[in-house]
């Protein structure tokens, strides 16, 4: 090498090509190749010693940094490509120069001495056989760009410009571990002083809020217009939304995020909410919005929304906690009549969990033997004998202990599970008559009355069910009352109508239970074959206050009582509690009453002792 002057390094020299080309090259002429690759490679490149340090840049390098090569030697490497930023990517740098890992790779947003930005993809390996690492630097800012333009379409709903759901579930996602890791755990937002609020840096609260809306009645848009307005519909709600949402709060992000999470269903995102008031105005102030009609190129179309709103500690949510709440939440503003905001109820919510628990746990119930029967006597105002009983079920829940009818039976009418229960309380209760009467022979056997839910007499054979149970038991079918309420017994016709007339051609009797409190229209007595009037609690209690009797309730009883009696049929009074409101419906006419003066629902062993025993009141 010494005494031979050192050959022009450029790709295209000759004398380069004559020594890469020679049948023995030195080491000495592969160096200068290397060196001429390095300095004329596409590619930034610079050599970088263990300490960290540039050794050599090539024009490429110098290029992308906006400065000269030589300008780069004896400056850091990692503050060149920003390698100090973060603790990780500084410790993996930190290995490779040390020779304890063979490579490593991350990506880089510099900054251009022009002030434009660029990514770059920062590669550092060390080079063999020398005490040196090779650090590269790819301009990727291109396939950035396209990166970013094709997760923007797959993150946004194309016909709204909207953050569609999985964008929303990212940044619910990332707001609540940033708010978790960053929020007081344990300190109120709406208690906390200005100094507290200062120091905890930017009005950060560790809180989050959402505001979950559904359409109402969009689908009758999309039916009667078609999609084409629909959709025209949905983005100029869009734009409302977004404009309530940047025009009433501000938060780090610079707002509030606006989605389309499908269909007619969007949300808003409040990072480091102040407290549900905060969530409480923003949705009102949806709803307002919402008021205005949407001229859509001269179709004129109204429209209002259900919202669900939620507010709480970041920490200890999660994103799929947040929106179950949020959906349970918008569900309730439905139910309560649409067009309102509904704010989360923690109890609300307990007692729609304990339902879930009730409805998934309800048929195998049944199988089970979890179910019992009390009975509450119906007796004569006359004499204040025991002439039949009601048939109640509990459920005796290994969870929740004894459930009255009214926690079970109306999730039993809902999921069809009411057949099969219905059922079995129809037979216990038959079977237990029947033992009633074989136990007291000599005494008159007391009948007993059950309830019947109207699903029963849709979805089941009610009158052969009746019928094999009643032979199945021995009992008479005259010892045999069925109860529907009011409301199950209005415009009764074809199946329903047909199976209550076989139930009473029969010889069972068919009462119309809480009478007065349903439609109230008398017409239907005298085409139903209904034997037995139960007026309704409400009735009887306004009797309670005998030194201030209103006139109007005894009126009304008397009527209904004396129409009743016009009719054939029997009344009976339920929720007597006292001896007076006895006296005076016994006064007035009424055939038997029901309620705690006379006993509470009791097990089938004190109906027993009640049989043929003194009369419970008179």
């Amino acid at each position: 090498m010494s005494g031979t002057p050192e050959v022009p390094v450029h790709p295209s020299a000759e004398p380069v090509l004559t020594e890469r080309h020679s049948s023995a090259p030195g080491p000495d002429a592969e160096l200068r190749d290397y060196r001429a690759a390095f300095r004329a490679a596409r590619l930034a490149m610079a050599v970088v010693d263990r300490d960290g340090v540039v050794v050599a840049a090539n024009e490429a390098l110098g290029t992308l940094l906006g400065t000269e090569p030589a300008a780069l030697r004896e400056q850091a490497a990692a503050d060149l490509v920003d390698l100090g930023s973060d603790g990780r990517t500084w410790h993996a740098y930190r290995e490779v120069l040390r020779g304890r890992r063979s490579r490593f790779r991350c990506t880089r947003r510099l900054k251009h001495p022009d002030g434009r930005s660029l990514w770059a993809e920062v590669t550092v390996a060390p080079v063999p056989d020398r005490p040196r690492v090779l650090l590269s630097v790819a301009d990727i800012s291109d396939r950035r760009e396209l990166q970013a333009r094709l997760r923007h379409l797959q993150m946004h709903d194309p016909v709204t410009r909207l953050p569609n759901r999985t964008l929303f579930f990212e940044r619910l996602t990332a707001a609540l571990e940033t708010a978790a890791a960053e929020g007081p755990a344990d300190e109120d937002p709406r208690e906390r002083s200005y100094e507290s609020y200062q120091s905890y840096g930017h009005g950060r609260t560790g809180r989050i809020g959402i505001c979950y809306l559904d359409l109402d009645g969009f689908k009758a848009v999309n039916d009667t217009l078609g999609h084409r307005i629909g959709d025209r519909l949905l983005a100029a709600v869009a734009g409302r939304l977004t404009e309530c949402a940047d025009g009433y709060g501000y938060t780090r992000n610079g707002g509030h995020l606006v989605a389309r999470l499908g269909g007619d269903e969007f949300a808003i995102l409040v990072e480091d909410s102040t407290g549900t008031e905060q969530l409480a105005d923003l949705a009102q102030s949806v709803l307002t919005a919402l008021q205005e009609p949407f001229d859509l190129s001269g179709q004129r179309l109204s429209v209002s929304a259900s919202i669900g709103v939620v507010e709480r500690r970041a920490r200890g949510s999660s994103a799929t906690c947040l929106m179950q709440a949020a959906d349970t939440t918008l569900y309730w503003a439905k139910a309560d009549g649409k067009a309102r905001w509904t704010l989360f109820d923690p109890e609300r919510n307990a007692h729609r969990m304990t339902r879930q628990a009730l409805s998934s746990t309800l048929r195998p119930a049944v199988e089970r033997g979890e179910f019992a029967l009390e009975y509450q006597p119906l007796v004569d105002l006359a004499d204040g004998a025991v002439r039949g009983v009601e048939a109640l079920v509990r459920w005796n829940h290994p969870q929740f202990g004894t459930l009255a009818p009214n926690r079970f039976v109306g999730i039993a009418e809902e999921d069809g599970s009411i057949v099969e229960l219905g059922r079995w309380v129809l037979r216990t209760a038959c079977r237990q008559a029947r033992q009633w009467q074989k136990d007291h022979p000599g005494d008159r056997p007391i009948f007993v009355s059950v309830n019947v839910a109207v699903r029963q007499v849709w979805d089941s054979d009610l009158v052969a069910d009746v019928a094999g149970i009643l032979a199945e038991t021995g009992l008479a079918p005259h010892l045999l009352q069925l109860e529907l309420t009011e409301s199950a017994v209005m415009g009764s016709a074809g199946r329903p109508l047909q199976a209550l007339q076989a139930l009473s051609d029969m010889g069972v009797r068919i009462a119309i239970d809480d009478f007065g409190t349903g439609y109230s229209n008398l017409a239907y007595l005298s085409r139903l074959p209904v034997s037995v009037l139960k007026l309704d609690g409400s009735f009887v209690r306004g009797f309670q206050d005998e030194a201030h009797a209103n006139p109007a309730d005894e009126l009304i009883v008397e009527a209904l009582v004396q129409l009743a009696h016009r009719l054939g049929l029997t009344v009976t009074a339920e929720c007597v509690e006292t001896a007076g409101q006895a006296t005076r419906l016994r006064r007035i006419g009424c055939d038997t009453g029901q309620g705690w003066l006379y006993s509470r629902a009791v097990s089938p062993d004190r109906i027993a002792e009640l049989i043929g025993a003194e009369p419970l009141a008179v």
